[in-house]
């Protein structure tokens, strides 16, 4: 994307007395069983970031929903430009200017990028019917506007990647002359470039003076394009004001109401000898002669850049995709698995990094998912047994510190972080010998990341063998004995992790000499 916005760097300072674009005021929200949001304040301002801050748990999602009018608010008030408004649904949020990106963007695959930029308000021509042409031109100058004419305006989006779908859903908030732009976790699936382009696009909404909530566990992102800051905890509103007036430091021991010193767990490694072994494993189109070991009480960690086949690697390990050749052993023993349930016999298990679509049963209680691979444990002469499911469940959620109202909760309605640790508490239940944890703290927060590590360090310091596919730094070098790094479908390079440094890393991944 070609732009001409100015770098996030050299923004100026927000004015201390600009009135806010969007106001609310003694928010409360409540669910059977969980206060979700009580008493709360936020403030937007025009041409300004205000990044929303919080371990997960903390409201943020619920709070997204009340402005976007999925939601109502139990008590308090909310004011655009000033007035009270009442957003009863999501048009009437739409209505008032108010729109959403999420992580994952709420468009429609089938259609054109065209039609969704206009969805739900396309011109008409006099006879009523959709104006096709008006459209496709109102569609162009949107994304001309926005320095994105690369995207054609006639194109599928299912066609189109992560990152110009996000421009499509920004597209969408010009074509309705939004006036304040909610973005949730926007960079999850971007890699550093289009991370950098995103950033880019944030500075052009703010020349246009759009008010701006940025959702992000990312602090360096935060520091780098944000403004203003709210802190919320437990539900509450705990802090908020200017980023230039906070530390990190400070601003984490408002979210988590303690000091978080050490991210990773200090252990000492107990390896032992090989339980996973890997020769010449290769696919037709995404990874060729991958060979490692994995030993017992060990964390390797695998890293690369997007669209090097780490995932892609460990589906067809878990039996997911079939293989073109290569041999795959465990405790010595050749195992060939053709699904993932022959994977999970030999006590192989996969926790996937799409955990929303791939890792749990939304509509499900907590109990069930957790229980879910374990059926024959929890069941005698093919009849469930209710007390079995709660106590495994129970078991394995308790030690990861799950929040939550009750085991019965739906687990649709959990954060992301503590999703993450129900299907971890899943899989776990199964007794593996080797777990593989594909992006395992992917889109949550420090307070949930500090949870899966501890965990991971006592699973490994049991004997369990750990795979952890991350693509974030100071993850592998904090959590790896090894370090597998990936390079488009091959093994660049394989490094103990000792005295290895961030730069190597990214140099290797990268096919630059050092």
């Amino acid at each position: 994307m070609h732009t001409t916005a100015p770098k996030a760097e050299l923004k100026a300072p927000p004015p201390a007395n600009a009135a806010p674009l969007l106001a609310l005021s003694g928010v409360s929200k409540s669910f059977p069983g969980v206060r979700a949001l009580h008493n709360v304040s936020l403030s937007l301002y025009p041409g300004q970031v205000t990044a929303l801050i919080g371990e997960n748990g903390a409201g943020k999602s619920t709070l997204v929903k009340i402005l976007t009018g999925i939601y109502q608010p139990d008590s308090g008030e909310i004011s655009v430009g000033g007035e009270p408004v009442h957003l009863t649904s999501a048009h009437k949020a739409f209505e008032h200017g108010i729109t959403a990106i999420h992580q994952e963007t709420v468009l429609f695959d089938d259609l054109s990028v065209a039609e969704n930029i206009f969805l739900g308000h396309a011109p008409r021509t006099r006879f009523g019917t959709i104006d096709w042409k008006t459209m496709r031109a109102n569609a162009r100058e949107v994304l001309d506007t926005m320095h994105a004419g690369h995207i054609d305006a006639d194109a599928r989006l299912r066609d189109l990647g992560i990152a110009n779908k996000h421009l499509v859903a920004v597209a969408r908030a010009m074509s309705i002359d939004a006036r304040i732009v909610i973005m949730d976790e926007p960079t999850a699936a971007l890699s550093a470039k289009e991370i950098e382009e995103l950033f880019l696009l944030i500075e052009f909404l703010k020349s246009e003076g759009k008010a701006i909530l940025f959702i992000s566990h990312k602090f360096d992102e935060i520091f780098r394009i944000a403004d203003r800051y709210t802190v919320f905890r437990d539900g509450e509103m705990v802090g908020e004001g200017l980023l230039a007036d906070a530390t990190q430091s400070a601003i984490v021991k408002m979210m988590v109401g303690r000091a978080v010193d050490h991210i990773f767990p200090e252990r000492e490694p107990n390896i032992g000898a090989p339980v996973l072994a890997v020769s010449d494993l290769s696919h037709p189109t995404e990874f060729d002669g991958i060979s490692f070991e994995l030993h017992k009480g060990e964390i390797l960690g695998f890293y690369g850049l997007v669209g090097a086949g780490r995932s892609e690697l460990m589906q067809a390990i878990f039996g997911i995709t079939r293989t073109s050749r290569g041999a795959i052993s465990l405790d010595g023993k050749a195992l060939h698995p053709k699904s993932a349930a022959d994977a999970i016999e030999a006590g192989i298990v996969y926790v996937p990094e799409e955990r929303g679509r791939q890792g749990v049963v939304t509509g499900m209680p907590i109990f069930k998912n957790a229980s879910l691979p374990s059926l024959q444990r929890t069941s005698k002469s093919g009849v469930l047994r209710l007390k079995e499911e709660f106590d495994l469940a129970r078991r394995y959620t308790g030690r990861l510190d799950l929040r939550a109202s009750s085991l019965s909760q739906d687990v649709g309605t959990l954060s992301g972080g503590n999703q993450q640790k129900v299907v971890i508490a899943k899989w776990l239940a199964t007794r593996p010998k080797v777990i593989i944890l594909d992006e395992p703290t992917k889109g949550i927060d420090i307070g949930s990341k500090a949870a899966v590590h501890g965990f991971m360090a006592e699973l490994v310091a049991e004997g369990l063998s750990v795979i952890m596919v991350s693509s974030e730094l100071p993850e592998i070098l904090g959590m790896s004995d090894r370090v597998v790094v990936m390079r488009e479908g091959h093994i660049a390079a394989i490094y103990d992790n000792k005295n290895l440094d961030a730069e190597t890393l990214v140099q290797t991944a990268a096919g630059i000499a050092a």
